[in-house]
């Protein structure tokens, strides 16, 4: 579905990303892991377009590099960056509508789904965005990326600050979301969660990646965890 190859990406002068590669199959999810730093987030900022790319992506056999993050959301990308970035003005109802994409036939997704799968926000559909909690804000900006109908959703550090309940229930909702057909490439620093969830692992360092395997096989590579993972 999604194939990167040799992908550097800077900020000004600084070098960020140095030849990263990774690949997202079909109804797979497929986390980055790394410490805080290494070019994770940076790296599906640049599959979006976001910095400026250097390097091969393609998606579902179509170039990415070079176009526009609307052009590149047109796709089939759905993008959560980490600070979530709702209208806090603006009902649970009206954020979630504006996240739909016309002229779509047939979407996966819908308000209905939406509510079906989460009563806890249909029961704020009226309440502005601002006032939810920050797990129920979470929710609310993939949902609306949802919207979208992507057929690859990439997720920046959904867990971030949030309740161990919440956590436990944004975990269910990634698994959910692939169930339905709909892949994910996901920044994580729960690694617990992560290795959980994932198909397959990567793992970054210094803005490349280091490892690349299954939750199992990087269990199995104490090396690689204690060098790149563990604080």
């Amino acid at each position: 579905m999604l194939q990167v190859s040799d992908l550097h990406a800077y900020y000004g002068k600084s070098h960020i990303l140095q030849g990263v590669s990774l690949e997202v199959g079909d109804n797979e999810i497929v986390s980055i892991l790394g410490r805080n730093g290494v070019g994770r987030s940076t790296t599906l900022k640049a599959i979006m377009g976001d910095p400026a790319p250097q390097g091969r992506i393609t998606f579902r056999g179509k170039p990415v590099a070079g176009r526009s993050p609307h052009e590149i959301a047109h796709l089939g990308i759905g993008f959560v960056p980490e600070e979530r970035a709702i209208f806090p003005s603006l009902t649970v109802e009206q954020n979630l509508l504006l996240g739909i994409k016309r002229g779509v036939e047939n979407p996966r997704w819908s308000l209905e789904e939406t509510w079906k799968l989460f009563p806890q926000l249909k029961d704020r559909a009226n309440a502005p965005g601002g006032a939810l909690s920050g797990g129920e804000q979470q929710m609310l900006t993939i949902c609306r990326t949802l919207m979208g109908n992507p057929d690859l959703i990439m997720i920046d550090e959904p867990t971030e600050g949030l309740a161990p309940q919440m956590v436990e229930r944004i975990g269910e909702l990634l698994q959910e979301i692939a169930q339905r057909g709909i892949s994910i490439l996901l920044v994580e620093q729960r690694l617990v969660i992560a290795m959980r969830i994932s198909h397959r692992v990567y793992v970054m360092g210094h803005g490349q990646i280091v490892f690349e395997g299954t939750p199992a096989e990087l269990l199995a590579n104490e090396a690689i965890r204690r060098e790149w993972l563990e604080v």
